[in-house]
């Protein structure tokens, strides 16, 4: 059985969102092309984050390895006229929008997109949990012709999973900035 080979380990052991993606960026950086990282976490986001990163960018994740609590992500540096320009979702939402929605007792669509631990612990009310590494397969539980809100803890999931709606046709999605991690606001809790 041959091993994996990484030409660089990235440590990223009880890192949360969005930090394996930051240090991940520029572990990238300093590689050479066709040279694999492998970058080790323990955030269950971090297995969505990683992949779509890369989907993003145009890095190649060759795969994942799970060992007991780590995830091991092994991801390929491309050639640099392989890789895009990563883009931020354009369309957004802040915090203080969101509570006045709310607080003016508007119906509004809020998708936490968080991990279900993150969810229980505290989320906007009336917000629907579809985690981002879940979002391709539970779409059809959403309507493409409703305006969404997405929301993860620093806006950064919440982008990835907003480019990845519009991909599908969704037309009013707004990605809430900067996240959970600054919301002042009242939270439902399981």
């Amino acid at each position: 059985m041959s091993t994996l080979q990484a030409d660089r380990t990235l440590e990223c052991e009880g890192l949360a969102c969005p930090m394996p993606v930051v240090r991940t960026k520029k572990a990238m950086e300093e590689l050479n092309t066709g040279e694999v990282l492998e970058v080790r976490a323990t955030d269950k986001g971090s297995v969505a984050d990683l992949q779509s990163w890369a989907k993003r960018t145009g890095h190649q994740y060759i795969g994942l390895k799970e060992e007991g609590e780590v995830y091991r992500h092994f991801i390929r540096k491309a050639d640099p006229s392989e890789v895009k320009t990563e883009a931020k979702y354009p369309h957004t939402a802040s915090l203080d929008e969101i509570k006045s929605k709310l607080a003016g007792g508007e119906k509004i669509n809020i998708l936490d997109v968080r991990e279900p631990a993150e969810y229980a612990f505290g989320r906007l009310p009336g917000a629907k949990s579809i985690p981002a590494g879940e979002l391709e397969q539970r779409m059809q539980e959403l309507n493409p012709d409703e305006e969404y809100f997405i929301v993860c803890r620093t806006g950064s999931r919440s982008d990835m999973a907003c480019q990845t709606l519009a991909e599908k046709g969704f037309t009013k999605v707004k990605n809430v900035l900067p996240g959970m991690r600054e919301w002042t606001g009242e939270v439902e809790k399981d």
